[in-house]
């Protein structure tokens, strides 16, 4: 049986279980009290039927059903049908009105039935309950109260880590998946821009010198293939797959030497510059750290029209500070814009450090990015 179909019975069932104790312990008190008590008649069972029966409608229409026990609980009291079952459903009706957060609903009800009871048999002359016992239903209600106020208290902070946690996932997922969309602009940039350039330059080639058009060929092949594995690792990170290890290893500066072989096959000259030890680092920051040296040398193919670049590295003991320079023409300006620069400023950001766009002194571009190791 489903859990809907469980709480439909649970729901028909409470009415029915109380509706009996309600009428056979009522009628069983009335055979045990004082005289001055009134006799147990059909009246009396009309009041606590409708008591009971009424919650069978409390989740879905909580204040109603609330006054209803209320009216009904109040009557019966000032009628002086011997005490019994009577007040269950009040009692039941107060707390899961309070405990859903209808705090001034069931505190106003607590008041009523009170003051009700209390003025109603002053008004009456039925003077029978001292002052002890008023004092007793009144400290009775207060502790009705502060309970159903425990339990609303609780269940909202068990609904606030709740939401939190389902915030949580939510920003995580988001952030994932803009992780992502970030490799795949990186890769696919990358890969394209190096293709891009050896197909124009097997085009170039094939009516001239087609002998040498073949090594662009090959390298449109390499570039391509490279391409293919790693958006299969990436695709494959978005349907959850963990059938196979990525055919690759994850992007780092231990892939920095296949990277420049790569981009110099494009044609441009690449120099690297290493100052200081590579310490062991988090997969986080490699993987940065060789994306912005690749966006890097992507822009400069794309877009430079230079012939050299350079890439210097500094290892410190704080952060690592990543140069690229090239010897491209000049523009009017500093770039600052384009999915490339954002997206390694983006980089760059999320690890704490910063990133900057500047001119060389021979009008090239150059990026600086500092990534602190402790990011």
């Amino acid at each position: 049986m489903s859990t809907d179909h469980w709480a439909q019975v649970r729901r028909i069932a409470l009415p029915l279980v109380l509706s009996v104790i309600g009428v056979v312990g009522s009628i069983g008190a009335s055979r045990n009290v004082h005289f001055e008590h009134r006799a147990a008649d059909w009246f009396m069972i009309l009041l606590i039927l409708k008591g009971t029966l009424a919650l069978y409608w409390l989740r879905t229409h909580p204040i109603p059903v609330l006054w209803a026990t209320v009216a009904s609980t109040l009557i019966y009291m000032l009628m002086q049908y011997p005490y019994g079952p009577v007040i269950i459903p009040f009692i039941i009706a107060v707390f899961s009105n309070i405990r859903r957060g209808n705090r001034l609903v069931g505190w106003s009800a607590l008041a009523a039935l009170y003051i009700g009871h209390v003025g109603g048999r002053l008004l009456l002359g039925i003077n029978e309950q001292g002052v002890y016992q008023i004092m007793l239903v009144g400290f009775f209600f207060v502790l009705l109260g502060c309970i159903s106020e425990l339990f609303r208290a609780h269940r909202d902070r068990v609904t606030a880590a709740e939401r939190t946690r389902r915030e949580a996932e939510l920003r995580q997922s988001s952030e994932e998946r803009l992780r992502i969309a970030q490799e795949l602009h990186d890769v696919v940039a990358h890969h394209i821009s190096l293709i891009n350039v050896q197909a124009s330059t097997a085009l170039h080639l094939s009516d001239r010198q087609p002998e040498q058009a073949a090594p662009a060929l090959s390298a449109i092949k390499d570039a391509s293939k490279e391409a293919l594995v790693e958006l299969r690792s990436i695709v494959g990170i978005l349907r959850q797959n963990d059938e196979s290890a990525p055919r690759q290893p994850v992007a780092g500066l231990d892939r920095l030497e296949h990277l420049i072989s790569r981009t110099s096959m494009a044609g441009l000259e690449v120099h690297t510059v290493i100052h200081g030890e590579k310490p062991p680092l988090p997969t986080g920051l490699d993987r940065a750290a060789f994306r912005i040296i690749q966006e890097s040398l992507t822009n400069v193919v794309r877009h430079a029209k230079a012939t050299t670049a350079t890439v210097r590295i500094q290892y410190g003991e704080e952060s690592i500070v990543i140069q690229v320079d090239d010897n491209g023409q000049s523009l009017a300006g500093t770039p600052t814009d384009g999915n490339g620069i954002v997206g390694m400023r983006e980089r760059a950001t999320a690890l704490g450090g910063t990133l900057a766009t500047t001119r060389t002194p021979v009008g090239g571009l150059r990026v600086v990015a500092t990534l602190p190791l402790g990011g």
